[in-house]
C-alpha cells in the first residue's frame, strides 16, 4: 500500500512537514498532481496512473476533493481515506462568484493583493511565523497556478453522489474554527460515508496540518493503525 498526501490550494509538501515525520513508518509521499492538470478529474486520474497498487490517501482542502474523486474513479484501489478541512460539495453561486473575480485577478499576475490581507482567516489564532510559512508557499506557487487551481475548484462536481458507497476505512478531520470550509461541510461528510469517524480539532482553523499538528497526527496514525 501507498500512503499519498494531497496539498490543499497553492500549497505543497511543507504543509505536510510535521506529519512526513510523524507518519514515517508508514513511508508516506506527497503527490503534485494538483499543479500539473487543470481539472479535478484530470488530477485524479493522473494520480492513479502515476501509483500503482493499493491506495491510502489522506487529502487537505482542495487535496480532500482530489482524493473524493480518486475514489470515485477508481473504489477498488482505495484501503483508506482521510478527508481534512474539505468540502463534498460543488461550488455554489454566491462563493463561485467570489471565485472568478479572484480567478479573474490571478490571471492578471496578481497575486499577493488578494492573498495577503486574507491568509489570516485561514488560522485560528494568528502567528507571524505561521502565517508567513502559509503565505510563502501560497506565493511562491504564483499567480497562475492559483488561478489554474481555482478554475478547477470552481467546476468540481458534486461528490456527494458517491460518497455512500466508499467501503474503506474513512476518517474526516476539521478545525472547530475553521472560516473556509467551516465543520457543517465535514459533518457532512462523515454522515454520508458509512462507518466515517469524524474528529474536530479545537482552537483551530482551516490550516489545521500547520495549526494543531500533534492532534492531526494522532488522528491519522490512530487512522491508519486501523488499516
Amino acid at each position: 500500500m501507498t500512503l499519498v498526501l494531497l496539498p490543499g490550494l497553492a500549497c505543497d509538501a511543507d504543509m505536510w512537514r510535521e506529519q512526513l515525520r510523524a507518519l514515517a513508518r508508514w513511508n508516506p509521499i506527497v503527490t503534485d498532481v494538483h499543479t500539473r492538470y487543470g481539472s479535478i478529474e484530470e488530477m485524479g486520474a493522473a494520480l492513479l496512473a502515476r501509483h500503482h497498487g493499493p491506495l491510502v490517501l489522506c487529502g487537505a482542502s482542495l487535496g480532500g476533493i482530489v482524493a473524493m474523486e480518486v475514489v470515485r474513479q477508481a473504489p477498488h484501489r482505495i484501503r483508506g481515506l482521510a478527508l481534512l478541512g474539505t468540502t463534498a460539495r460543488p461550488e455554489d453561486g454566491a462563493s463561485g462568484a467570489a471565485r472568478d473575480k479572484a480567478i479573474a485577478l490571478f490571471e492578471h499576475g496578481d497575486a499577493a493583493s488578494l492573498i495577503a490581507p486574507n491568509a489570516a482567516a485561514a488560522f485560528h489564532a494568528v502567528d507571524g511565523a505561521l502565517l508567513k510559512r502559509y503565505l510563502d508557499a501560497v506565493l511562491h506557487a504564483g499567480a497562475k497556478q492559483l488561478a489554474r487551481q481555482n478554475r478547477a475548484v470552481l467546476a468540481r462536481r458534486d461528490a456527494r453522489l458517491h460518497l455512500p458507497s466508499v467501503r474503506c476505512p474513512t476518517l474526516v478531520v476539521c478545525g472547530e474554527d475553521d472560516q473556509l470550509t467551516p465543520p457543517v461541510l465535514s459533518r457532512e461528510i462523515a454522515g454520508l460515508v458509512p462507518g466515517a469517524q469524524l474528529v474536530l480539532v479545537p482552537r483551530c482553523g482551516h490550516m489545521l496540518t500547520m495549526e494543531q499538528p500533534a492532534a492531526v497526527n494522532a488522528a491519522l496514525s490512530g487512522w491508519l493503525e486501523k488499516i
